[in-house]
């Protein structure tokens, strides 16, 4: 079985690493994601990673209970490095060399972000996971994974969310929300399907960026993404 996509940026939502708890990191989750990586990284796929840090703290909620939405946001690249580390450790005990490279410089734990050398780790079949979103406050963690999949040249950004794909309303509270299995980027923004901010969108579209999203918490699902799978597990936009 050959990858269709040589090399991919995925997108994990912090939410999604607590798994049924309320707050923090899931072992079962994150070992989950852990052997689907080394999965595609065996069949010689480059991995990137960018992972949110909703588990743990978001701005957008410290702001609304009063504080500084700079302070929050920071605060809350600061969640996405102790995702990143606890992936990292996971991804690692399997085997798979990982580097973790974050927008905001703390060398006593992980390199700093530099393009040219992400490049050479993943060049040399290491997982790099980008940690502190864009090292900027008032920009998502979906922005700086669309911003990192262009600057490593991706072929395609994938969004691991807890729903099979995209729907036109959510699927969660309405039972009959219709799914989609393409979509055009400026559907997404008209529509207003909430896949990414429109920030994140708009720069997938400027740049021609494919966007894949699916259910991740399904065990083989980004194994099957990578081989072109996408239209039976979840959605793409074009």
């Amino acid at each position: 079985m050959t990858p269709v996509y040589k090399r991919i940026l995925l997108k994990l939502s912090g939410e999604a690493l607590m798994g049924d708890q309320e707050f923090g990191i899931s072992s079962e989750v994150i070992s989950s994601y852990a052997r689907q990586i080394k999965e595609i990284v065996d069949m010689g796929v480059e991995v990137g990673i960018v992972i949110g840090g909703g588990n743990i703290f978001r701005g957008l909620s410290g702001e609304a209970q009063g504080m500084d939405r700079v302070t929050g946001d920071h605060m809350g690249m600061l969640a996405t490095v102790i995702n990143s580390l606890a992936l990292q450790n996971s991804i690692e005990k399997l085997g798979v060399p990982t580097r973790v490279l974050t927008a905001i410089e703390m060398p006593q734990i992980a390199e700093p972000y530099i393009r040219r050398r992400a490049e050479r780790h993943l060049e040399k079949g290491r997982v790099v996971i980008f940690g502190a979103g864009t090292g900027n406050p008032y920009f998502t963690t979906d922005t700086a994974a669309v911003l990192r999949a262009i600057e490593i040249n991706a072929d395609v950004v994938i969004k691991a969310t807890k729903v099979d794909g995209i729907y036109d309303k959510d699927p969660v509270k309405y039972c009959d929300a219709v799914k989609y299995d393409t979509v055009t980027y400026s559907e997404v923004l008209n529509k207003d399907l909430k896949v990414m901010d429109a920030a994140a969108i708009s720069l997938c579209r400027d740049n021609k960026l494919p966007l894949i999203v699916f259910n991740s918490l399904v065990e083989g699902n980004i194994k099957k993404v990578v081989l072109g799978e996408c239209n039976c597990i979840g959605t793409k936009v074009i």
